[in-house]
């Protein structure tokens, strides 16, 4: 099995009996160390015939699709990435029309229809907005995959309802679907599919199986023989083979580059010159290190001796670097200058000069309410500047948290993140538990994937622990493994007496670690915000009954009266 996606394509397009050729089609496939990630794409768009500059439309419909489509985030999944770029395009043919002649008449403005084809992996993923088609032939059945956005009013008149250009917001359809070596996918305009049958489609795409580009010129062909007096275009796809299961670019430097052996200070290394060891455990051994080009420190990290046989581990420890490359943000961790290619298996960080957030509570054990809400608040900018890059950190904790000399605090440690382009690139398995278990969200522990609000939860979690020194539910999250137990999960009030903690942050720490993802701040900017202005949801409500508060007093409180009344009645 390949470790790339292989593909073959053929095309063809022709104007037919119209004086000119609205429709355009195109494919872009990249270099194989691209395609992992990001796969392969195509494109086709089909300008409107009462348009003089639809063919504009269609033109920069698809070149925009192929063109940025390859410019975006490796971190972003498939949906995130097509979705942005479309969204662009539409909003520029929208303004195009807007500033032209026919800003009142749609119909002759920058419109066109859009069918996008993405083969990532192993999965294919189909976008479309108007009447192109989309189908797939899998052994002799052709299946429709897209649906016509198009309005009947009568058996011989109908318009799209739908179409890039039209509005200025765009309802793309989509899907993913799994992919099968042999199978063909099928882009085809109205003016060829309207004028063909199935069998015409399938039987010429069986006969000249080896030359695509012929099997698209003979269904053209006959579509305009058929009497068809629109362009023709057609594209066909078919998958050649499939990447192996999980081979991917960062498998890839663990097959070429050798293991590191265990460094000592002064050593030269690669380039870099050993100052001392910062951390060793049975995961890794940090060193402190300095770059002899650029003179400055940096943070060296080399696998673990007893993990170096487990492929997994050694994909989390590569994607340290490899996310720290990726985002751009004060609050997270950067990745070392790479000038110099590299001899051994290793990653190179930036050195924080400081303590992580552990450390710093030692040195602070009761910090006051507003220093809390900057640390809090600094820590929402680096999640935030994962979130944008569809990054989940999935381990925030004391130890993942570093706070530098001049207080500017930085989120460590991406061994346990989760990437959307990566697992969907690479069909990374998803069941082990990540992260540490008194910061991670219940979802967790039921099996389900985590969102943003998982980061969330965790983040909330630091902050009840910064105020109190307490966790919100103790220990006994990792321990409820079913839904009903998890809604009898029990907070305990981040308020006490030795603290001056207004009652509204304590509502506010509630809703940001409820057990329920769907009960929590949707968004990281609502609980920094509610962190510093009182909410008034939160102001008007009553203080909650003892038995929400604390059950066990309740309970406690109930058995002793009880106990008092029977004992009044035995001595009568």
């Amino acid at each position: 099995m390949s470790r790339y996606l292989k593909v073959s394509v053929g095309q063809h397009s022709d104007k037919g009996r119209k004086p000119a050729n609205q429709d355009f089609l195109g494919c872009y496939l990249p270099k194989p160390s691209q395609v992992g990630l990001k796969g392969l794409a195509f494109a086709m768009a089909d300008g409107i015939s009462s348009s003089e500059v639809s063919h504009i439309a269609s033109e920069t419909a698809v070149k925009s699709f192929l063109d940025d489509y390859f410019c975006t985030s490796e971190a972003w999944s498939v949906r995130h990435s097509v979705e942005r770029v479309v969204t662009a395009t539409n909003s520029w043919l929208y303004s195009q029309s807007r500033n032209s002649p026919y800003r009142y008449d749609r119909d002759k403005g920058y419109v066109c229809t859009l069918s996008a084809l993405v083969l990532k992996a192993r999965t294919g993923y189909v976008f479309h907005v108007g009447d192109t088609r989309v189908y797939r032939l899998r052994g002799k059945a052709l299946e429709q995959l897209t649906n016509d956005h198009r309005l009947w009013i009568s058996q011989t008149e109908s318009y799209l309802s739908r179409a890039l250009g039209v509005e200025p917001l765009l309802e793309l359809d989509h899907q993913a679907l799994p992919l099968s070596e042999g199978d063909i996918f099928l882009l085809a305009t109205d003016g060829v599919y309207e004028h063909t049958d199935t069998d015409l489609l399938i039987s010429n795409i069986q006969d000249n199986c080896d030359d695509l580009d012929e099997a698209a010129r003979r269904i053209v062909t006959q579509a305009f023989e058929h009497g068809s007096e629109d362009n023709l275009s057609v594209q066909i796809v078919r998958v050649e083979t499939l990447p192996q299961p999980q081979a991917n670019d960062l498998n890839s430097q663990v097959d070429r580059l050798p293991f590191p052996p265990l460094l000592e200070p002064r050593v030269r290394f690669d380039g870099y010159t050993v100052l001392r060891e910062l951390h060793s455990s049975c995961r890794s051994h940090v060193y402190l290190g300095l770059d002899q080009e650029t003179d400055t420190q940096v943070v060296l990290k080399i696998p673990s001796i007893d993990l170096r046989d487990d492929p997994a581990y050694l994909e989390q420890f590569l994607m340290e670097e490899w996310i720290a490359r990726r985002v751009n943000s004060a609050h997270v961790l950067k990745a070392g200058v790479q000038t110099r290619q590299r001899n051994f298996l290793y990653t190179v960080t930036e050195f924080i000069d400081g303590q992580t957030l552990g450390q710093w509570l030692t040195d602070n054990p009761s910090p006051d309410l507003e220093t809390v809400r900057g640390i809090v608040e600094q820590i929402a900018r680096g999640l935030y500047a994962l979130h944008r890059m569809e990054i989940l950190h999935q381990d925030l904790r004391l130890a993942n948290v570093m706070i530098d000399t001049t207080g500017t605090v930085k989120l460590i440690d991406f061994g346990s993140a989760r990437v959307a382009g990566v697992v969907e690139a690479y069909q990374v398995e998803e069941g082990a538990i990540p992260g540490t278990a008194l910061y991670m969200a219940p979802e967790y522990f039921l099996g389900e994937v985590g969102t943003t609000r998982s980061d969330l939860y965790s983040l909330g979690v630091l902050a009840y622990h910064m105020l109190s020194g307490r966790f919100p539910y103790g220990t006994q999250v990792a321990k409820t493994r079913t839904a009903a137990s998890q809604r009898r999960l029990t907070y305990r009030s981040v308020l006490d007496d030795e603290r001056e903690i207004p009652s509204w942050i304590d509502e506010t720490l509630r809703k940001a670690v409820h057990p329920n993802p769907e009960k929590r701040y949707q968004e990281l900017s609502e609980l920094t915000f509610d962190l510093r202005h009182p909410n008034k949801t939160f102001l008007n409500r009553s203080r909650p009954p003892l038995l929400e508060r604390n059950p066990v007093l309740f309970w406690q409180g109930v058995s002793a009266i009880l106990t008092a009344v029977i004992a009044v009645l035995l001595s009568q």
